[in-house]
């Protein structure tokens, strides 16, 4: 069942973020970049606060850099789609369990981002998440 309400636009929307922001970090990868778009709308807290859709969260202003600089064209696959629904379902992989924000960096990942610790980086990507006294919400099991 959806943790977040989920029309096949939105699955497909979902799906092309996915393959933009992470397709050349495999299966996994695109799961992570789902996980934390879900918990953007799920914890309603910091910079997400009012988010309650997938379209919501995926254009929201400055928050993907596949969206803002035009990486954002493909349209999803069978595969993208099967993983957005994973994620829409409530899978949740570490080390984005609980992350509200990723990004790549040049180098190593910096101990914090905005404040953020960092939990983890997988491949490319480092993962950060909030602590709970600042947003309790994305702890909360489904």
């Amino acid at each position: 069942m959806a943790v977040v309400r989920a029309r096949a636009s939105d699955i497909n929307l979902m799906a092309r973020l996915l393959r933009a922001e992470a397709e050349g970090e495999g299966i996994l990868g695109m799961l992570l970049v789902g996980n934390v778009g879900i918990n953007r709308i799920r914890a309603n807290c910091s910079d997400f606060k009012g988010l309650r859709t997938i379209p919501q969260m995926v254009y929201q202003p400055h928050a993907f850099e596949a969206v803002t600089h035009g990486y954002f064209y493909q349209a999803p696959r069978e595969k993208e789609r099967r993983l957005a629904r994973r994620t829409i379902n409530g899978e949740r992989f570490w080390p984005a369990k609980y992350s509200l924000w990723y990004f790549r960096p040049g180098g190593d990942c910096p101990q914090t981002w905005y404040g953020q610790p960092l939990v983890a980086r997988y491949k490319l990507h480092c993962f950060y998440e909030p602590t709970a006294e600042t947003c309790q919400n994305v702890y909360n099991t489904f």
